[in-house]
């Protein structure tokens, strides 16, 4: 099932989700570029790395370029392949505009990056000796498909299955998505990372972490506004 559109129109141009959608995309071209060893480099210093990560949380030195804590919001704007860039971007293509202008655009930007931080906290607790690098706006998204669910349950999405196009409610579509977790599968780019468990794949705990702490936030950070928020 792949979301082609969803019939929710808005009244404001949604320049966050613009704006994030353009970044990821921006960084994977630059990520293209470097060598292997290069993307190894940069994978294992702005990625979550969980095992670095629990040193560091219990006060040792972690050498590195950037601080542990903060690999919790530069992943999220790393890659591991083609499909997995482009899947997380159409789902925050189709579902991250809404959020916007009900939450406003501060409020949103806030609301996506701690989800992310979120999901990464929870996939890190899951495995927190991997030395596996764990990355991408998955975590983050997926926030945002909890909070749409919430908010926009019977708004119906145009979905893709097997070549015919259905309109289905949010709360089907996004009642399957844990289903359909085979869509964030990774084109490799030569380095081996943790976009799920410790054997590589989907990052399972940080989509449901995700998903929880954004449909938990969600009206904590204007969700259920009846103002359409254009700020």
């Amino acid at each position: 099932m792949v979301p082609l559109n969803d019939e929710n129109p808005i009244r404001i141009t949604p320049y966050v989700t613009y704006g994030l959608i353009f970044l990821n995309i921006l960084i994977f071209m630059f990520e293209i570029t470097l060598s292997p060893q290069a993307l190894d480099a940069l994978f294992y210093t702005a990625a979550v790395v969980p095992a670095e990560l629990t040193r560091s949380l219990q006060g040792e030195t972690v050498p590195g370029g950037f601080p542990e804590w903060s690999t919790l919001i530069t992943s999220q704007f790393l890659h591991g392949g083609w499909l997995h860039l482009g899947g997380n971007m159409l789902y925050l293509w189709v579902f991250g505009n809404n959020l916007e202008e009900q939450m406003g655009r501060l409020r949103y930007l806030a609301f996506y990056l701690l989800c992310g931080v979120l999901a990464g906290l929870t996939q890190w607790y899951f495995a927190q000796s991997s030395s596996i690098p764990s990355l991408g706006a998955s975590g983050a998204i997926a926030g945002v498909l909890g909070a749409y669910v919430i908010r926009f349950p019977k708004v119906r999405i145009l979905t893709l299955i097997s070549f015919f196009a259905f309109r289905v409610p949010a709360y089907l579509f996004l009642g399957f998505w844990f289903i359909q977790q085979a869509f964030y599968s990774v084109t490799s780019l030569n380095v081996p990372t943790n976009i799920g468990m410790e054997n590589g794949g989907i990052a399972y705990w940080a989509h449901a972490g995700g998903f929880v702490f954004g449909a938990i936030l969600g009206p904590i950070f204007g969700l259920f506004s009846s103002e359409v928020r254009d700020y």
